[in-house]
């Protein structure tokens, strides 16, 4: 299988428009073209985990992290960064990584730490602007019906739980054939009016190339008219963090159990646990405190996530409890869940999970 294939399928996944603008998501080193015959996952990439690979005789490893996150100027081995990519690219290994966009997904690092939880009715805690296109045409009046249709197949008009969302409005084009034209309707060198509609629908920014070949494709006009939009609108299946409901509400120690046995925590640290019992959940993996006031404005009576400093503990203000668990511990199952990605759609595929405890933190207990 070409790599190319494969990462398809998890960029249909967890797209890579999705990660934040300070984040290296997607094909690090090696060439999309290039034959896979294997794959390993974990967390972080380390020379550990690209010498596993190398064992194995794998040439592809797909982490969490991305390796190369701030850039390189120089590539000399001087540092952990600079001796991976120079051994990948030694030894044909191309390397991978799907951060923030896997993040950002509904089922991806924070779906899987809410359904450990147990987390019933979840949503998106911060949806995402920024992603969102609005396609405005105007076709013929007897011919809408068949673009309109080629759009929302191409991937327009999906709107939280509806699709095929469009808006229509009647009105009537004008155009004059030039000279070397060949006019769906209308004579040469003649204004023309014809009857047609305005159809205005949304799309995903991903998706602009495929609904566009649908518009062309569809459209009976030798020149298509349409303009596309920018949209401020956020999407609400994509964003930062999770939030939902126990099934049963706990006190605060029973929870913190729940939330220590549940993601293999070695260790918690939390601010002082409130009078209240606690039913609303937030979570966020990794580094999380930029979403606490998101949690408190949404209700939240418990914050899971990982990396608060000394002095963010105190924004909570007694409104809500932090359970700082660790940032490998908030992720350390993504390994897992990329793994199923994967096997799902390609389940004779070679790939496992590193045997490598990437995490750089040790607790003395």
């Amino acid at each position: 299988m070409r790599l190319s294939v494969l990462l398809k399928h998890l960029e249909a996944f967890a797209p890579l428009n999705y990660q934040e603008d300070y984040d290296n998501s997607g094909l690090i080193v090696g060439q999309p073209d290039q034959e896979i015959t294997g794959a390993l996952v974990a967390l972080d990439c380390l020379e550990s985990v690209v010498d596993e690979a190398i064992a194995l005789n794998y040439n592809l490893v797909i982490t969490h992290h991305p390796i190369v996150f701030k850039g390189l100027k120089k590539i000399t081995g001087k540092n952990y960064v600079e001796r991976v990519v120079l051994k990948a690219i030694r030894h044909n290994i191309a390397l991978y990584a799907i951060h923030t966009n896997l993040d950002h997904v509904q089922h991806g690092v924070n779906g899987v730490i809410a359904s450990r939880l147990g987390l019933q009715h979840t949503k998106i805690l911060s949806p995402k602007a920024g992603v969102l296109k609005k396609l405005v045409t105007f076709c013929p009046t007897l011919q809408a019906d068949r673009v309109r249709n080629a759009l929302f197949e191409a991937g327009a008009g999906d709107i939280a739980n509806y699709s095929d969302c469009s808006f229509n409005a009647n009105g009537f084009g004008t155009f004059k054939a030039g000279a070397g034209a060949d006019p769906f309707v209308g004579e040469h060198g003649i204004q023309h009016q014809e009857p047609e509609l305005r159809i205005e629908t949304v799309f995903k920014i991903q998706d602009q190339r495929k609904v566009l070949l649908a518009l062309f494709e569809t459209h009976p006009y030798e020149e298509v008219a349409y303009d596309i939009y920018p949209l401020e609108n956020k999407l609400d299946n994509v964003g930062a963090g999770m939030i939902g409901w126990l099934p049963e509400e706990m006190d605060g120690g029973d929870f913190l159990n729940l939330v220590k046995d549940r993601m293999d925590a070695v260790v918690i640290r939390h601010t002082k646990l409130l009078p209240r019992r606690i039913k609303k959940v937030a979570v966020c993996g990794g580094s999380g405190s930029f979403l606490l006031k998101d949690a408190i404005v949404a209700g939240a009576d418990a914050f899971v996530t990982a990396d608060f400093k000394y002095h963010e503990f105190f924004d909570a203000d007694e409104k809500i409890v932090i359970a700082d668990i660790g940032h490998f511990e908030s992720e350390q199952f993504t390994s897992n869940l990329l793994i199923d990605i994967i096997q799902e759609k390609f389940p004779n595929f070679a790939i496992r999970l590193t045997e490598h405890n990437t995490n750089p933190i040790n607790y003395f207990i």
